[in-house]
């Protein structure tokens, strides 16, 4: 037998969960450290090495897997911490970059051009032309490649990204400047479009690209260290990192391509989340909103019949003026809405909360590292959701005077008391992700009132009644494991893999042999991946195929799902226009049966089952709540009210909890307002009745969205 831990770094903490030989769940969490990242992981491990009995190097000796999901390719392009990287671009697409995909934030606000990823100066047009057809319609001039490269020479570049107009259909071009810049700059970090991310609209696949390349050298250094540094501790085990997919690779496949690394902590949230769901709801396709506060962010997902939504749409920064990943990724919405997020009036003598963020460093003044500037959790503090002497099970006292402080001068200026002001910060805080819902559900047509809230992260439970109450939600599920809940899932995922190849066809006359080849070479390197993860433990390796395909005159495709990896006559066409038909009638409640349809990207998926570790339930049996004690507490909504605190860990399985009261949990605190229920079910997780039924404004917003 043997111990499994997994990892998430956050922007602020650090989340450490072990699996020990009798599936026990141990939970650390510490500050997370911006330098070496095994520097946070080593004070989370420490905290729980004492209560396992052993020695940190005998508990690594002893792991057979470590999971480890991050934020550093994410915080990196956000703080312009990236290799310097050029573009190389066909002759006469310079602006691909700058120009993105055309769209604005709103119909009445001017379009602004942000700076693209890669600027001017180090964008290079190659003098080279392949048509639509993959026919050479002007030869690769090397000349023109080498000057590039001379001139990337002269300005330290760092990383290269390729992307050349219709590599997709025909990669000869591409491949030829990748062997230059292998034989005249082999030191750079070079990416190849067609091989990361073969789709057809260019900004995207540009996108990815130069972002991928960016990343290289920071992720392969970062990576190496981690392996170097758990090697040093004795680890000899499977090292495997979270992708934004939802899944997990070995090192060698991320640091090959680290765009996959990108947002890959909170893409594991969605995953814990559907193993909640299937625990508790009775059903293997329950509809879920997932919610992970952390200490810097909001992070919200969608389980729609027990499937993990997905996109492409993943932006770093405002939507149209930010930066495409372009890669298909867990569809999960961040804003600035964590514990960390700062309090502030602006000229106008109006607060907000957020998007900045106090992160680990110095932290809310109530931790007592520095921090002056009121955040949420210090608005947490002072209505006395927070237990200062029980902070993240003690290990972190909280000065409430500080909390005071940093808030006197926001108060001050709105002429409030101190708790009213932190009363309103939560409110606002509330209604901020609330905004971030209504977007991923309201404004696709999906009524939130029909989904069940799973919280997670270390703030959830601040406000999740609040939130679910505003929303029309009835029921929310927070797991014992919440404050950890994307190193849970790390823990669960398995390996998985996507591969695509463009081939673009009509389904009325589609060309089965052309199709074929894609789907093909898709599954080609499906094999390979294959190949990689079996040796790692992997096994049920199952290889799925699909098409993103539109009807006529649609900008946008859908994926859709095949009946096997091949085509083999019309009625396999058949059968997928049939299934097209059935997903657009799911997606957009409309369809179009008599129309045939345009196939655009083959898709293959591979994934590798993990065996899972057996967890032991966490709750005794019987018996009821029993208070700590019984204290004032200010809440949003409802004003000061008497509260029992309860210890999370002491409650039993079947104990009954009714609001106002706070739950007191090591790594998060659950707040209950007054007319909410808790629940706690055999599997340790509280199912909370929140009490309200819809807002009359979900019903007019949903009213809207249709419109």
């Amino acid at each position: 037998m043997s111990y499994r831990i997994s990892v998430d770094t956050g922007g602020t903490f650090t989340d450490v969960v072990i699996v020990d030989p009798g599936g026990r769940l141990h939970i650390g969490k510490a500050l997370t450290t911006y330098e070496r990242a095994f520097d946070g992981i080593r004070v989370a491990l420490e905290q729980l090495v004492g209560e396992l009995g052993i020695s940190l190097r005998e508990l690594l000796e002893q792991t057979s897997h470590f999971a480890y999901g991050t934020t550093r390719s994410t915080n990196a392009i956000v703080e312009g911490k990236t290799a310097r990287t050029a573009f190389f671009t066909t002759a006469g697409f310079p602006d691909t970059l700058l120009l993105r995909e055309g769209g604005k934030i709103g119909p009445f606000t001017p379009k602004e051009f942000n700076p693209p990823y890669v600027r001017r100066h180090l964008t290079f047009e190659i003098d080279e032309r392949i048509d639509s057809d993959g026919d050479v319609f002007r030869p690769l001039d090397e000349s023109s490649v080498l000057a590039a490269i001379e001139q990337c020479r002269a300005q330290n570049v760092e990383a290269v990204g390729v992307c050349l107009l219709w590599s997709t259909v025909n990669p000869a071009h591409e491949l030829r400047v990748g062997e230059l810049l292998a034989e005249h700059l082999p030191d750079a970090a070079v990416t190849l479009s067609h091989l990361l991310n073969p789709v057809v609209r260019e900004y995207r696949r540009a996108s990815a690209t130069v972002i991928d390349a960016s990343l290289k050298p920071l992720m392969q250094q970062f990576l190496g260290e981690l392996e170097d540094d758990l090697a040093a501790e004795g680890f000899r085990g499977r090292l495997l990192i979270s992708t934004s997919y939802g899944g997990a690779w070995p090192t060698s496949e991320m640091a090959d391509r680290p765009i996959y690394s990108v947002g890959s902590g909170p893409s594991m949230a969605p995953v814990a989340a559907l193993e909640v769901g299937l625990d508790e709801l009775g059903t293997d396709a329950p509809d879920l909103l997932v919610c992970d506060t952390g200490g810097t962010t909001f992070d919200v997902g969608l389980i729609r019949g027990g499937e993990i939504s997905t996109t492409t749409d993943t932006w770093l920064g405002e939507r149209w003026t930010g930066h495409i990943t372009g890669t298909k990724a867990v569809d999960v919405r961040s804003i600035g809405a964590g514990g960390g997020s700062i309090v502030a009036v602006d000229s106008g003598g109006l607060m907000h909360v957020g998007p900045e963020s106090a992160g680990a460093d110095p932290g809310p003044a109530c931790y007592g590292r520095g921090g002056t500037r009121p955040t949420v959790t210090d608005a947490a503090a002072i209505l006395g959701f927070l237990d200062p002497e029980g902070f993240l099970g003690g290990r972190l006292h909280l000065d409430v005077d500080a909390a005071r402080r940093a808030f006197a001068d926001v108060a001050e200026r709105l002429g409030k008391t101190i708790e009213e002001t932190a009363q309103g910060a939560m409110i606002i805080a509330t209604q901020n992700v609330v905004s971030a819902i209504r977007e991923i559900t309201i404004a696709q047509g999906i009524d939130p009132r029909e989904l069940t809230v799973v919280a997670g992260g270390g703030a959830s439970g601040l406000n999740v009644v609040q939130m679910a109450r505003e929303l029309g939600c009835r029921t929310v599920l927070v797991p014992r494991t919440a404050g950890a809940l994307s190193a849970v899932g790390a823990l669960q995922a398995d390996l998985i893999s996507e591969f695509s190849a463009n081939c673009f066809g009509e389904s009325g006359s589609l060309d089965l042999e052309a199709a074929n080849a894609a789907l093909g070479d898709a599954t080609a390197r499906a094999k390979e991946f294959a190949a990689l993860i079996e040796p790692l433990g992997a096994h049920d390796i199952e290889l799925t195929a699909s098409v993103d395909a539109r009807y006529p005159g649609q900008v946008w495709e859908l994926e859709t799902p095949l009946p096997g990896l091949t085509l083999r006559d019309d009625g396999d066409v058949r059968a997928l226009e049939q299934a097209f038909h059935e997903v657009h009638e799911r997606v957009f409640t409309i369809s179009e049966p008599d129309q045939q349809i345009e196939c655009v990207t083959w898709r293959v998926q591979v994934a590798g089952r993990l065996d899972k570790p057996r967890l032991e339930a966490a709750p005794r049996a019987g018996g009821e709540a029993v208070p700590l004690r019984r204290r004032d507490v200010t809440f949003a909504r409802d004003g000061v009210a008497e509260a029992a605190i309860y210890s999370g860990p002491e409650l039993p399985a079947g104990a009954r909890i009714e609001g106002p009261a706070v739950v007191l949990e090591p790594t998060t605190t659950l707040v209950l307002d007054p007319g909410s229920v808790a629940t706690v079910s055999p599997h340790g997780t509280y199912v909370i009745d929140v009490g309200a039924h819809a807002s009359p404004r979900v019903h007019g917003e949903l009213q809207e969205a249709a419109r």
